[in-house]
């Protein structure tokens, strides 16, 4: 399990330093309020991500953690409390970013592919005999890990405008950091781990039993990563406006 923690590890400090997300608070106001608009197009389709891999999951212990997580994107019963959604666009109007821009913003080809590719990892995960291990790796790292890296990044470059008088105004970004974040490894979660990378996590270890699951875990990680990257490499062109460096080294090989 060290291993499989060490893996997952390089990979997200890979993610990390990817020259977009590590270089966010150089960009000009312009790119970075297209990256935003871009990155909403992704949170979009997060619910009927979920939705796709609770569907396919048979593990009924991994569909109840999943079924909790979806449920929390629309939280109250009675209509009186905002969903997720809307405090992204909360967010996004408090940066400056109005309806109309909103309203005009288009998926770019790049971004329609990062949503077609996760839908297609999960829809393949599906089919698997492994399934189980496949979907829920990939809810946990697509969904959770990588999302609190990003928008840990993009705090950077955030959080001195929606930070009032020493008071955290993000509703949606900043809550979201915190809450999808790996805290522990796979091999040490606490009894009632706290955040939902940590609660899928109590289930990905459970099905990594032997050196065939772990190289599955590793592959879908894998896999995962290079969508997220991909999506941000569109967004390098806005390093050379800005006179910031691209470090090619950094973009997913293969």
């Amino acid at each position: 399990m060290h291993d499989v923690d060490q893996f997952e590890d390089a990979l997200v400090e890979r993610f990390r330093r990817h020259p977009v997300l590590a270089q966010v608070a150089g960009l000009a106001e312009a790119d970075f309020a297209e990256l935003l608009l871009q990155r909403r197009f992704l949170s979009l389709a997060f619910t009927p991500v979920y939705d796709l891999a609770i569907d396919l999951l048979q593990d009924e212990q991994g569909r109840r953690i999943a079924r909790v997580i979806l449920r929390e994107e629309y939280p109250g019963r009675s209509g009186g409390v905002p969903s997720h959604r809307e405090d992204m666009t909360e967010d996004l109007r408090r940066l400056g970013i109005g309806n109309e821009r909103i309203a005009a913003s288009r998926p770019t080809a790049a971004t329609l592919h990062a949503v077609n590719e996760t839908f297609a990892l999960v829809a393949d995960a599906g089919g698997r005999p492994d399934s189980d291990l496949r979907i829920l790796t990939v809810l946990r790292f697509w969904g959770e890990v990588l999302v609190s890296v990003e928008y840990t990044r993009l705090w950077e470059r955030m959080a001195r405008r929606l930070t009032v008088e020493g008071e955290n105004r993000s509703v949606f970004y900043h809550p979201h950091l915190l809450h999808d974040a790996k805290t522990a490894p796979l091999a040490g979660l606490a009894a009632e781990p706290g955040t939902h990378a940590d609660a899928l996590a109590a289930r990905v270890a459970a099905l990594l039993v032997d050196e065939r699951s772990t190289a599955v875990f590793a592959e879908l990680e894998e896999r995962a990563y290079r969508i997220k990257a991909e999506f941000y490499d569109q967004f390098r062109p806005a390093l050379d406006r800005a006179g910031l460096s691209d470090l090619a080294g950094s973009r997913p090989q293969g």
